[in-house]
């Protein structure tokens, strides 16, 4: 079934992409603003609206390709180049797995430090593509990457994104069916969709896994804060500040104001309840009471047991 959306038709897709996004973002618990940022540019980029046809260049126009970049001095298709692709598949596949690796990272990171590593690896990623493609040129003579190829797509960053992700992790991964340490699939997906897909941009993704390298390196020999970090921060700041002025309210009705929705923690199962609003465990269903103390627990406070035994039969009643 075909679809049109703006200046494209989409054949379902776009859809199920907008569909799964949706998906997760409900069911999460954290909803990385970040990510759902990046995820609707290059989306809307790639649609290319009336509405913002104006402001968003044609593809043609922000081709990454190094000889253009260096002889006309093109910072166009250097920053842009990245948030634009070439048909349905090649957007949905790199935005499901941003969408996948942003969640991780931005959940961690904070957005602030998400957003700066996201620019950082970018500029990085181009920069190192560019020098690549110039050094095989110089070098070796090898002037295809230089001259001849045009790329477009989001890739080097999620390459580098991945790098980062898994730089610490000692755990394994699946890389297309192939089981490999999580600190090395960046490279074995490299080679993997090199193999599968041979026309796609191997500098390009090279660069990238280059650029998240020298990211983390550069992360964790420098101690002092991020120039980008302390921009985009700043910038946050500013835009969060007229916001300050305004009245804070409850809701109000009848006497007072309804309810909080403070986090507490169920003293009989430890489980992390986050409405506030709700005096019934979620996970064991026990009452939190007035003092904080779930019904199970004060009941079983008067009998003199420790919490471990507690918490030790309430896992033998549930494993009956």
């Amino acid at each position: 079934m075909e679809v049109r959306i703006g200046q494209r038709v989409s054949r379902g897709m776009l859809p199920l992409l907008a569909l799964h996004t949706f998906s997760e973002y409900h069911r999460s618990e954290h909803k990385p603003p970040v990510t759902a940022a990046l995820i609707a540019a290059n989306t809307i980029i790639y649609l290319r609206p009336s509405l913002f046809e104006s402001l968003i260049p044609p593809i043609q126009q922000v081709w990454f390709n190094p000889h253009l970049i260096l002889k006309n001095k093109d910072l166009k298709r250097f920053l842009l180049s990245p948030f634009y692709h070439i048909g349905e598949p090649h957007l949905v596949y790199n935005m499901l797995s941003l969408l996948w690796k942003g969640f991780q990272l931005e959940t961690t990171m904070g957005s602030v430090d998400f957003a700066s590593m996201v620019a950082s690896v970018l500029l990085l990623s181009q920069g190192v593509t560019l020098i690549l493609s110039k050094s095989l040129l110089l070098f070796f003579d090898y002037d295809k990457p230089y001259y001849n190829e045009y790329a477009v797509g989001f890739s080097g960053v999620l390459f580098a994104m991945k790098v980062v992700l898994n730089s610490q992790s000692s755990d394994y991964s699946y890389v297309h069916g192939v089981i490999v340490p999580s600190r090395y699939a960046a490279w074995a997906e490299l080679i993997l969709v090199q193999l599968l897909v041979p026309g796609v941009s191997f500098i390009g993704h090279l660069g990238g896994i280059l650029a998240g390298l020298l990211y983390v390196k550069l992360r964790n020999t420098y101690s002092g804060s991020n120039p980008i970090t302390v921009l985009v921060r700043g910038v946050t700041d500013f835009l969060k500040w007229p916001f300050k002025f305004l009245p804070r309210r409850g809701r109000i009705t009848g006497r007072g104001t309804v309810g909080t929705n403070r986090a507490w923690r169920c003293q009989t199962c430890t489980y992390e309840n986050n409405s506030g609003l709700r005096s019934v465990c979620e996970m064991c269903g026990t009452s939190s009471g007035v003092d904080g103390l779930s019904s199970f627990q004060r009941s079983s406070r008067s009998d003199g047991l420790p919490l471990d035994e507690l918490r030790r039969r309430r896992l033998d009643r549930f494993a009956r």
